[in-house]
């Protein structure tokens, strides 16, 4: 089993191959000092970097505490006697002493 890498590395070798009248560069196989032979470029590799930047977002709310006083009266009846005293006169008058 080839990887798509590999693949494309023959065919590059093999147009190589092709353009140099069939003979093998000699620089390829076996390098020596000095020598170099053309770069092969192989296929790109791609990094995939995820980064997550966080923000804080303030938000505002406002709890209100409403206090609510209740002021109950509650009304209690309870007797307090008096007393009261009225002199009635009655004038009676008898004729029948002195005149």
């Amino acid at each position: 089993m080839k990887y798509y890498n590999e693949e494309i590395k023959e065919m590059k070798q093999d147009k190589m191959y092709e353009a140099q009248g069939g003979m093998e560069a000699p620089c390829c196989e076996a390098p020596m000092m000095g020598s170099c032979c053309q770069p092969v470029y192989e296929c790109p590799q791609e990094r995939v970097c995820h980064r997550y930047i966080c923000y804080e977002v303030p938000h505002i709310m406002p709890c209100n505490t409403r206090i609510i006083n209740h002021h109950v009266y509650r009304h209690t009846y309870r007797p307090e006697y008096t007393c009261c005293e009225e002199n009635v006169v009655s004038n009676v008058y008898d004729r029948g002493c002195c005149m």
